[in-house]
């Protein structure tokens, strides 16, 4: 938990309304089975989903269970995420990729291994083993690697969901032991120790728990007799209200015939005990840790083998949370020296009877390896990602490389660039932006929000200053955006940590939702068991609504037991999850509970209806979304995974409630949905995140297809604003699908045989979209994007082109499939094709290995307008017209000055130009020149010729440094003059850096430009005078003369 917020006073609420409303229920009037559906290729359909998302951070990580390294390898590691996948260092942590990318099925992982007698050769268990009730997912069994990690196979076991340790055979890679925990939510035969002889391709069950809830949750080998197993047993079921964790299933075994049989361990341990850690000490196998979760718990230590134990410390801060966390780590070299995982990290150096922190890189600490070769390489896994010390836990590297984020909700605001806000995961809420005026998005774009780690945020689209996030139990803070003040704005300000759900005046969810009114920005919801409202920023608060669940007092209660309590508030049940506002009205309002329930109010909270199925049973309302189309058409995704059906559900009434359908053919079985939305531009357009990923439906949900290029990972949240579909992940932060033109526009384009999309407006604003980078997310591409889909692929032999025209229909960009440069070739290919012109008229004549310092690369940027797409396949053409837009961060520039900066702008291009081509023709006259004097030693006059030839390839030389810098690189620009060419484009550069005209431009340019003129005139003399000469002195040698070409005019714009 980690908890960011103010101090300050909260104030109290309004008395609760008295009366709870009748609770009914509505008939389900049709249904779907789900069947797969995948789109068929060189369709529309597939061609969407295939489109490219990209990762905007932030580059903080999350939860990581998982970890280990390679002894023969010091600097590589390895951290298996919640959500996020498999990712790899090989220099110690300064910076990790993912490698697990298009090989892994499921995105959380609870156990590395990697083969002591074969570093090639690792294990994977999928499933992390902290199970949390939320932001936290399943796994689909064991992947392994014989390349370190390069490719991957998956070896069996897909029913376990939840893996908590691998072992491997020191001498035999093909021997694995997994400790399969097991279905978090409901009892279970896939639960025990598992064992292969063949490397994956076979399993067997050599250790089974007392009962169905009882899983393996922790194993250890005695490196030096692998026979001698250690099993520890946890039996535990997580319910949405309550944590069980501890019964007659929790245990420790042994065997010494290395699975085969085993001996329960008892002497010394007490009798009822719930999650336990075990680890032999490789310095002595004789010594066994096991830190206990019981009445009595703390470190239990062995000294006989597990014979005989004995408690050595109670230590409450080794064993607080013992569901989260309840892992021990024998150090490989010093049998005394024991590592116990919490919050914090803690260290005994005397056997385990005393314990210290140790300072790391987060507080909630799940993971160790310790290097079995030299115990100062460590390697941490806790809730902000991993870590790696070099320096037996000195120091740590950083956790602010690895993008692994677990975000609970996305909400979007309106501003420029616009920005996401969200609670992550045991770390704070975030507030980051969508893209940047650098090369991509770093620490300075984003930044804590209001709340804590599990806010569901709250914040007017159009005017973000004040931004709400709750944080536990009904706390809530107000961020003003403005000053970065926080007030405390509780509606009930009352202490529920640890009390007893029925007890409390009121409950709240972990995330419970605050909604400030898309009508009202004064109006802002506020979700508990009952819906409250304020139009004062929190200074009052009023229910508008009785309790809207079900306050089943069987579902209330404790937290956790039967031996620890759990009091944080991720088991508060009977509460409101979402509220959604209707977009028509704003008096209509529906609400969904945790406990399976929708409630509507038509008339803003006087009077409420239950809209809810009976048909649908137990479960989780998690979205819902109310039409922006249609204000009867509402959608919900709905889940039951926590009552242990994992069958996904999406609704749809299309009568305000009355009646549902569910919608789930081509959703993947066993995957339950988070979100569900409907494009507000297209109806019938509809976007869904499920456990795995994103699905799109183009028919109103009739069919679903999976978007193919975003990680393996549960989407938590969608929205659909400002043409783009931006994801909240539980494992790899924010992703945004930038513009949704081929998804709206999708129609028309499987009509034909070539469509050209009307593009959306372009923004002269932003940074460019470089590749992905350490710590950095990506912009979107700078520019207009330019869609067209072709059913088949062009004719070789012709060109396909696309032009760009202005308003008066002059071309200002021209691109080619046939083109010879890449700057202006077109990319075409059977499907969709997508060309981003970068905004920039065709740019002027380049110097090779010339840097001009400053200056813009390419054309000048076009002035705001509108502007036109033409494509030509086959000798027809097709015009989309599209506007380009101003940074609306500026104050607005007069259309005059606009025109005057645009006309300048060009002029400065055309006299780059002209110097450039002055410079390539002046080259080839030195080139000609000293070409004649070497061949003429022997013809009349070759002294003559020779001397005039030398004198003439001198001038040319002195105006070759007053023409252009010899500037290669942005050091050079300190060593060489910078030519006359390198004053104007620096110039340009300050224009095109800011949407007004200065003065000091103007002036500037008139300057340069009289320079200019005045040295095109000395060399247009030097051309006329010289070059004339020189040319009659080569007719009276017989000698053909130089050649050079017609000077050009000036260039006025």
């Amino acid at each position: 938990m980690r908890r960011l917020r103010s101090s300050s006073p909260a104030f109290a609420a309004l008395p609760l309304v008295a009366a709870l409303l009748a609770i009914g229920s509505v008939p389900v009037l049709s249904a779907q089975a789900p069947r797969p559906v995948s789109a068929a290729a060189g369709t529309p359909a597939s061609e969407i989903a295939a489109l490219r998302w990209r990762n905007i951070g932030p580059s903080r990580g999350g939860r990581s269970v998982a970890v280990t390294g390679v002894p023969s390898r010091p600097l590589t590691f390895f951290a298996g995420y919640t959500g996020g996948g498999l990712w790899r260092t090989d220099n110690a942590g300064i910076s990790w990729r993912n490698i697990s990318d298009g090989w892994f099925r499921t995105g959380s992982i609870g156990a590395i291994a990697v083969a002591p007698s074969d570093h090639n050769v690792l294990y994977v268990g999928m499933g992390e083993h902290a199970i949390r009730g939320q932001s936290s997912t399943y796994g689909d069994g064991v992947y392994k690697s014989t390349d370190l990690g390069r490719t991957w196979t998956h070896v069996g076991l897909s029913t376990t969901r939840q893996i908590a340790a691998v072992r491997v055979h020191p001498a035999n890679s093909d021997v694995v032991y997994v400790a399969a925990q097991g279905d978090r939510w409901q009892g279970s035969a896939d639960r025990g120790v598992y064992r292969t002889t063949d490397g994956g391709r076979t399993w067997t069950k050599v250790l089974a728990g007392v009962n169905a809830t009882s899983g393996a949750n922790d194993l250890s080998m005695d490196p030096t007799n692998p026979r001698i197993l250690y099993a520890a047993f946890w039996d535990h079921q997580r319910t949405p209200w309550y944590v069980r964790s501890g019964g007659e299933g929790s245990g420790l075994w042994k065997s010494t015939d290395g699975g085969d049989t085993w001996t329960r361990l008892t002497q010394g341990l007490p009798t009822l005990m719930g999650k336990i850690g075990v680890s032999v000490s490789p310095a002595n196998p004789d010594r066994v840790y096991a830190i206990v979760e019981a009445e009595q718990g703390g470190l239990y230590r062995s000294d006989d083998g597990g014979q005989s134990w004995r408690r050595l410390s109670g230590d409450r801060l080794i064993q607080t949370r013992s569901w989260y966390y309840m892992k021990v780590f024998a150090d490989p070299a010093n049998a005394d020296v024991v590592w116990v995982l919490n919050a914090p990290v803690l260290k005994s150096i005397d056997g385990g009877a005393t314990f210290r922190p140790v300072p790391a890189t987060h507080g909630d600490n799940h993971a160790l390896w310790i290097d079995p070769t030299n115990p100062d390489h460590l390697i941490n896994g806790n809730d902000g990602g991993a870590s790696v010390s070099l320096d037996g836990g000195a120091s740590w590297s950083a956790q602010d490389n690895q993008p692994t984020a677990q975000f609970y909700h996305v909400t979007v605001d309106d501003a420029f660039p616009y920005k996401l806000y969200s609670g992550q995961q045991d770390n704070s809420s975030v507030i980051i932006r969508s893209r940047s005026d650098g090369f991509g998005l770093d620490v300075r774009d984003w930044w804590n929000g209001a709340g804590c780690e599990s806010a569901n945020i709250g914040v007017s689209a159009k005017a973000p200053r004040y931004v709400y996030g709750g944080c536990y139990q009904g706390i809530i803070d107000e961020l003003d955006q403005e000053t970065g003040l926080r007030r405390s704005i509780m509606p009930w300000p009352a202490m529920n940590l640890t009390e007893r759900t029925d007890s409390t005046r009121y409950r709240f969810n972990w995330t419970a939702p605050i909604l400030v009114s898309q009508h009202d920005a004064n109006v802002i919801y506020h979700g508990g068991n009952v819906l409250f409202r304020t139009t004062d920023r929190g200074d009052s608060w009023a229910p508008i609504s009785g309790d809207l669940t079900r306050d089943d007092p069987a579902r209330q209660g404790w937290g956790g037991g039967p031996i620890t309590n759990e009091g944080a508030g991720g088991e508060v049940y009977g509460t409101i999850v979402v509220i959604a506002e209707s977009r028509h009205d704003a008096k209509t309002v529906y609400v969904g509970t945790d406990d399976g329930l929708i409630q509507r109010t038509q008339d803003g909270g006087a009077t409420w209806t239950n809209v809810t199925p009976s048909a649908w049973g137990d479960g989780l309302v998690n979205e819902i979304e109310v039409s922006p189309h249609d204000p009867n058409t509402v959608y919900v995704a709905f889940r039951k995974d926590r009552v242990g059906d994992p069958t996904p559900h999406v609704f749809r009434s299309t009568d305000a409630g009355r009646s549902w359908t569910r919608l789930v053919n081509g959703l993947r079985a066993g995957e339950p949905v988070r979100v569900v939305r409907e494009d507000p531009e297209q109806r019938g357009v509809l976007y869904a995140g499920t456990e795995t990923g994103a699905y799109y439906s183009l028919d109103a949900g009739a069919t679903w297809v999976p978007f193919a290029m975003l990680p393996v990972v549960p989407v938590t949240d969608l929205e659909v604003r400002h043409g783009d579909l931006i994801a909240a992940t539980e494992g790899r932060a924010f992703w945004i699908l930038d513009d949704l033109v081929p998804v709206r526009q999708h129609a028309a384009a499987a009509k034909v045989a070539t469509h050209l999309f009307t593009p959306r407006d372009a923004m002269l604003a932003g940074g460019p979209s470089g590749g992905p980078l350490d710590r950095v997310g990506r912009n979107p591409a700078f520019g207009a994007t330019v869609w067209f889909r072709l059913a088949t692929a062009p004719d070789s032999g012709a060109a396909v082109t696309l032009d760009i025209l202005d308003a008066q229909g002059a071309i200002v960009r021209s691109f080619s499939s046939k083109a010879t440069t890449p700057l202006d070739r077109l990319a075409v290919n059977a499907g969709l094709n997508a060309h981003v012109w970068n905004l920039r008229r065709t740019g002027p004549t380049t110097l090779q290995g010339v840097t001009l310092f400053g200056a813009p690369n390419g054309g000048p940027l076009v002035a705001p307008g509108r502007y036109v797409a033409r494509l030509t396949v086959a000798g027809v053409e097709q015009r989309a017209e599209f506007a380009v837009r101003p940074d609306p961060r500026h104050p607005a520039v007069p259309a005059a000055v606009v025109a005057a900066r645009d006309s300048l702008q060009r002029t400065i291009a055309t006299r780059i130009g002209e110097m450039h081509d002055q410079v390539v023709s002046l080259r080839d006259l030195r080139t000609q020149v000293q070409g004649v004097v070497s061949r003429v030693k022997d013809v009349p006059l070759a002294d003559s010729v020779g001397i005039a030839g030398r004198a003439l390839v001198g001038k040319v030389n002195g105006f070759e440094p007053r023409l252009t810098t010899k500037a290669g690189n942005g050091q050079d620009i300190i060593n060489y003059p910078n030519g006359l060419n390198g004053q104007f484009g620096f110039l340009w550069g300050e224009i095109e850096g800011n949407p007004g005209l200065t003065r000091p431009s103007r002036e500037r340019f008139v300057e340069v430009e009289a320079a200019w003129r005045a040295l095109r005139g000395e060399i247009d003399a030097f051309i006329a005078n010289d070059v004339g000469a020189f040319n009659r002195l080569l007719q009276r040698a017989g000698v053909p003369g130089v050649i050079v070409p017609a000077p050009k005019p000036i260039g006025i714009m």
